[in-house]
This record gives C-alpha cells, sequence and structure tokens, in this order.
C-alpha cells in the first residue's frame, strides 16, 4: 500500500509559467549602473565593429574554437551604451536588428561600462521597435572611477 497523496491542482499550475520563474522587469538604458546585473532590455543596433576575430586551436588542432569578439553600440530611447558581444552573439548583433536581453550584465572597461550577457543569459531577436535610439546619450561614454569609502 502505498502512501502517495495527489497534490491540489492550483499549486502546480502558476500562470502558465514555470514554478521560480519570474516575469522579466524590462529597463530601459539609462537606468543601467556600474555592477549591476540580471537586466532585462529591448534595444536596438546602432552599428557593431569586429575587434577580435582569431582560430585558437584547442588540445587537439582539430578541433578549432575560433574566438570572435565585437563591440556593438546597442540603445533605446532613453540612450545608448556599448555591448560586447561574443562569438554566436556577434551574428544576431546587426545594425539596424532590435533585440532582446535577457540576463544582462554591467562590466566596467577602463572606467566605463559595457552591457555584456553571458552564459547565464541569451539573446533574441525580436519584432523590429518602434523607438527611436537617443544617440546623444552614451553611457560608455561617462567614466567612473572607482572610489574606496573607508567607514568610521
Amino acid at each position: 500500500m502505498s502512501q502517495h497523496q495527489q497534490k491540489p491542482q492550483h499549486q502546480q499550475q502558476q500562470s502558465g509559467s514555470k514554478p521560480g520563474m519570474r516575469k522579466p522587469v524590462f529597463v530601459k538604458v539609462d537606468q543601467l549602473k556600474p555592477g549591476t546585473s540580471g537586466h532585462t532590455l529591448v534595444v536596438k543596433v546602432v552599428s557593431a565593429t569586429t575587434v577580435l576575430q582569431k582560430g585558437r586551436a584547442a588540445a587537439s588542432a582539430a578541433t578549432l574554437r575560433p574566438t570572435r569578439i565585437a563591440e556593438c553600440l546597442v540603445g533605446d530611447e532613453t540612450g545608448t551604451i556599448v555591448f560586447t558581444a561574443r562569438n554566436e552573439q556577434v551574428d544576431l548583433m546587426k545594425p539596424g536588428a532590435t533585440v532582446i536581453l535577457r540576463n544582462a550584465k554591467i562590466d566596467m572597461f577602463k572606467g566605463s561600462m559595457r552591457l555584456a550577457v553571458d552564459k547565464w543569459g541569451r539573446i533574441e531577436v525580436a519584432e523590429p521597435a518602434k523607438f527611436t535610439v537617443k544617440e546623444d546619450n552614451n553611457l560608455s561614454l561617462v567614466e567612473y572611477e572607482l572610489v574606496n569609502v573607508v567607514e568610521e
């Protein structure tokens, strides 16, 4: 005689989404701050420049793992920021494309902010956005200085 009990139906189904998944809160470019992560935002790609492209031989010469890095200027109606695209991400970041960056993080590079999506996030190509990118507010041009605050 097994002791299995049936779970009530209302506990299993949470409005059609997987349990534990939070509804993404979309942020605007001008809300990004240094040292933050977990951002979901819709941006348009303004430009993309490949900064590194090399084929690197892994342990065996048969498997060549190319490394590609592109710096893409992305933005929305509040401002722009440089997005660092890596490998397959480079193919999605075409100028004029609208993409959804999920779980993006802010990396600091030479004192300025860069947006990046690592293995915990993803990039989705979206429907063309209706907004016009505000190109005169580039957050990557703002230089930040790391200040150590000594607490008395």
